[in-house]
Parts: structure tokens; sequence; C-alpha cells
């Protein structure tokens, strides 16, 4: 697990998004019950995470005419009349779910981006009249389903106060329950003990 680490900081300046994806995977390929390592290691991923890291050769870029508010004009731009300009990616799960960390794929599974029919992740964009900033767009949103996958898959890290203030929780709750027994130990004995006269 150890590995993970490591590899995610020389990952810092990869040679290429894919060398950066690629280095991970290599070490997530089990599954099981996240380790705090595991988690820490998917913490440190995600956190180096943007849409230009994202591989775009495990992609499917296509482009069509966008439907929409605009009449004619909705796909002209500069001095080039029609251009079909929506961008649609579409991803394989086969390509992407072994380069993200094991705790993130159901999440990605469950997101409306995937079909199930195709087994793809598909993620239009159709903002601007630009081809280039709507692929663009396209992937800052499939960056944003990576990352709530992240913020749902793997929990914060526990500051130093946080642990102090939950130990300090228990041993009150543990003092209360002690309490609670005396007293209740107390009201038997005094039950046997004192008695009544008839």
């Amino acid at each position: 697990m150890l590995r993970n680490v490591s590899l995610l900081r020389n990952a810092r300046a990869p040679s290429s998004p894919q060398s950066w994806w690629r280095s991970y995977a290599a070490s997530s390929k089990r599954g099981g019950d996240a380790t705090e390592e595991e988690l820490d290691a998917a913490r440190k991923w995600l956190a180096q995470l943007d849409p230009d890291t994202i591989p775009r050769s495990i992609c499917d870029i296509s482009f069509s005419r966008s439907s929409g508010p605009g009449g004619q004009n909705v796909n002209k731009y500069a001095a080039t009349p029609s251009v079909s300009s929506k961008a649609t990616v579409r991803i394989p799960t086969s390509s992407i779910l072994p380069l993200l960390p094991p705790l993130l794929r159901p999440h990605i599974l469950a997101s409306r981006y995937h079909a199930a029919k195709s087994s793809e992740l598909v993620i239009q964009a159709d903002d601007s009249r630009k081809q280039t900033e709507n692929v663009n767009s396209a992937f800052r949103r499939l960056h944003e389903l990576i990352t709530d996958a992240g913020r749902q898959a793997v929990p914060g890290e526990t500051s130093p106060e946080q642990t102090e203030r939950v130990a300090e929780l228990q041993k009150a709750e543990a003092a209360r329950r002690r309490k609670m027994k005396e007293f209740q130990s107390k009201k038997k004995a005094a039950r046997r003990g004192g008695g009544r006269d008839d």
C-alpha cells in the first residue's frame, strides 16, 4: 500500500496525463474494504486530479448540431456557418474504471452519465458555439463527476482536534453510563435492604 502513496507523490509532474493515470491503475487493482492507507492514497489522487489530467485517448469525441434556442444561428460562429458544435464525449467503463480508485467506481456507475446498455459514460456539452470550448466543458463535467464520487466515497481526513473531541465525548458517555448503573444498583439495594412492613 506504501507503493500507492509513493506513486502518487511521484505523479506530480507526469510525462503525460496517461502515465499518471496508468501509474495509479497499476496500484489500485485490489478491491475489498478500504484501509486507512487506501483512503489516504485516494485523497491524494483526487487532490491531483484536474480536467487536463484525464487521458483523452480513452475517449471518443464526436460533434453534432446543437439543439435548443437560437434558431438558425445556434451553430454559427465567426465566419463559419452551420458548424456542428455540440460535443459528445463517450468513455467505455472498461477503460475508465481501472484508472479510478476502487472506492469511486460504484458511484461512477450509479451516475446519470452512465449508459448501462452500452457500458459507457456519455457526457454532452453545447454551452458554446465553439467545438473546443464544448469539449473542454464536457471534460470539466467528467472531472466534476469524479470529484463528486470522491466526496461521497472517501471520507475527509480527521483532524487531531476532531479525534480529541470524539475521545472526550466517548469518555463523557462512558461516565454517564457508569453513573446510571450505580444509581440503578443503589435503587435495587434500597428495595432489597429496606423492605416494607405489612
